[in-house]
């Protein structure tokens, strides 16, 4: 569909230092987003800059130096560090001959790459369209053409028009198919909170654990590597928690700073999931030197997307790789977040993080003891389905003495 040169996999990666806080990138996160996404990098080229340059992002000079990197390596593609404006990618193509990206791009591709489920393929492809949507012209050598010839005369429209018409009507199809998706799980979710299941969600920024901890929670097998963005699709799994009972712990996608807008809103379905959740688990790599820098972007984005206010409990993951660090729980009065150190690969402090879910979870518990006659069988059998008979003993005139444990406000709400 777009007129260029075809891309291959030796890259060479371009990042700019700038002076505003907004505009500062990590280059060695930007080098794992590159492996993440299958790339070979060959080079790196660094600069500084006060504020990026119109027509090429970076100076002429560097330009040029990109230019005879790309020629020396017989590089593929250039991708930059940064979100480039569809006419710098178009400029940028012209002057190196070869495929180039950006930031926003690269985690797109990543994306793309990962999605498995229905509802992940369809989640990133409007993500791609709508990202697409405004680079058409960039690959069009032929914008003014009209389409002409035997059996392709007809609406006098530009091929460039014809493509973002077509892309509309795709845009429009898959949102409507995600209307759908998002009523399914939205049952689901109903069906949940109906059943007073508490959920707990696990979040974090990308490549902190969190799938190898849904793992070791849930026994199952959900795909974990040592690579960002492994996660795409949710994941939810029911376990027994000692002295709770059924809980739904969900394993969710990972947060990157400046995670692009259409990558937000796409995956505004899926991301619900925490908003709703009645826990947050926040898996954070104690390992990484930018630990700090990452607690304060997930945060930012559940600020974002209506997360802030759910309880959580900071989970300080690979303790394994820290000599001398124990697995423990810390009850951090100030903040009012409770602290576990564990392992989730090394399988160490996962019985402290079990009960600290326990005891987060149970803060609205109440524990009663009942007496019910044979006429309130139909309520008995309510407090079974519920899962919180801790225990039940009949006397001789038939009444049911039973010791429950759930929520105070479905206790309240059985007998209106």
């Amino acid at each position: 569909m777009i007129d260029r040169p075809e891309g291959g996999e030796r890259a060479v990666l371009v990042h700019v230092d700038f002076p505003a806080e907004g505009m500062q990138e990590d280059l060695a996160e930007f080098k794992e987003l590159v492996r993440s996404a299958g790339a070979d990098a060959v080079a790196v080229i660094a600069g500084v800059r006060h504020a990026p340059e119109p027509k090429y992002f970076v100076g002429t000079g560097k330009a040029d130096e990109i230019r005879a990197c790309v020629a020396a390596h017989k590089a593929d593609i250039v991708i930059f560090n940064h979100k480039l404006s569809p006419a710098q990618e178009r400029n940028l193509e012209r002057l190196l001959s070869c495929r180039v990206i950006d930031r926003t791009g690269l985690i797109l591709d990543i994306f793309a790459q990962r999605a498995r489920s229905f509802e992940g393929k369809l989640q990133v492809e409007l993500a791609l369209l709508k990202h697409m949507s405004t680079r058409l012209v960039r690959g069009w050598t032929h914008l003014e053409r009209q389409r002409g010839g035997i059996g392709l005369r007809g609406p006098g429209e530009t091929q460039l028009e014809t493509d973002r018409r077509l892309i509309r009507g795709r845009i429009k199809l898959i949102t409507q198919r995600l209307i759908k998706v998002r009523q399914q799980r939205e049952q689901g979710r109903r069906a949940r909170q109906k059943a007073t299941i508490p959920t707990v969600a696990i979040v974090g920024y990308t490549n902190a654990g969190k799938s190898t901890l849904f793992n070791r929670l849930s026994g199952a097998e959900v795909y974990a590597a040592n690579q960002l963005f492994a996660t795409l699709d949710p994941t939810l799994r029911r376990i027994q928690l000692h002295e709770l009972g059924p809980v739904i712990v969900a394993d969710t996608v990972g947060f990157i700073r400046h995670l692009p807008h259409d990558l937000v809103e796409a995956f505004r379905a899926t991301l619900q999931e925490v908003s709703e959740a009645d826990v947050l688990l926040h898996v954070v790599d104690v390992h990484d030197e930018r630990m700090q820098e990452n607690i304060e972007q997930v945060n930012h984005v559940l600020a974002n997307i209506g997360g802030a206010e759910v309880p959580r409990i900071l989970v300080f993951n690979k303790i394994d790789l820290c000599p001398g660090m124990l697995a423990h729980v810390e009850h951090h009065k100030i903040e009012q977040f409770t602290r576990v150190w564990v392992s989730a690969q090394a399988n160490q402090g996962i019985a402290e993080l079990e009960t600290a879910m326990i005891e987060v979870l149970g803060r609205d518990l109440v524990e009663r003891e009942l007496v019910l006659s044979p006429s309130d069988a139909r309520l008995r059998a309510a407090f079974y389905a519920l899962d919180a008979v801790l225990s039940e003993k009949i006397d001789d005139d038939g009444c049911y003495h039973l010791r429950v444990r759930l929520p105070k406000a479905e206790l309240e709400r059985l007998f209106r």
